[in-house]
């Protein structure tokens, strides 16, 4: 599919309050071997998101550490594993010192899991992810571990009020740039 229908077809699922403020754009180099270029997402004429480019507006982690030492990251703990610390430790830890063991467990799994969606992303190409997201449900797409396919779900009109406030916790897991168009999103109800 020509560049310019695939972005005809996204900006048909676009969200009508972000028209005029979100924008897909593409370069292409007539003269090289594969003619391969670089998409982006603008949002007021700003490149948000370009693929494999770590200036973007948005920080990319370099380290699993650089995530686990983020103050921003807010990771919620439940009874459960707070419950499984307690049975490793055999129950031997303070409460308080449980919560901690607990919500370091779960920052690494989430580091990981991070880590591995953004180096993804920069491998990954925009066409590709674009034709995905259009023959996929948008279920789908906002369950994926791919952020691209998290953003073009995002910014789809078929997600609701109800749906993105009820979907505030699940976005805290989600990678930065990731919430950064959920917020954008969120400000446009």
């Amino acid at each position: 599919m020509s560049w310019s229908k695939l972005k005809q077809q996204l900006e048909s699922f676009l969200s009508p309050a972000l028209h005029g403020r979100f924008e897909y754009r593409a370069t292409s180099y007539r003269y090289s071997p594969d003619k391969a270029g670089q998409c982006y997402i603008a949002v007021d004429k700003k490149n948000v998101l370009s693929m494999s480019d770590s200036t973007t507006l948005i920080r990319w982690y370099q380290t699993e550490l650089e995530i686990k030492n983020d103050s921003a990251i807010e990771i919620p703990i439940n009874h459960e594993e707070i419950e499984a610390v307690r049975k490793d430790t055999n129950g031997k830890v303070p409460e308080d010192r449980l919560k901690v063991m607990a919500r370091s467990r779960k920052l690494s799994e989430y580091a990981k899991e991070i880590f591995s969606a953004q180096s993804s992303l920069s491998k990954s190409n925009f066409v590709v992810v674009a034709n995905k997201f259009l023959s996929t449900s948008i279920e789908e797409s906002l369950e994926s571990n791919d952020i691209l396919l998290n953003i073009l779900a995002l910014v789809d009109r078929r997600i609701g009020k109800k749906r993105l406030l009820n979907m505030t916790e699940k976005m805290k897991l989600k990678h930065p740039i990731v919430q950064y168009f959920y917020e954008l999103r969120l400000k446009t109800l």
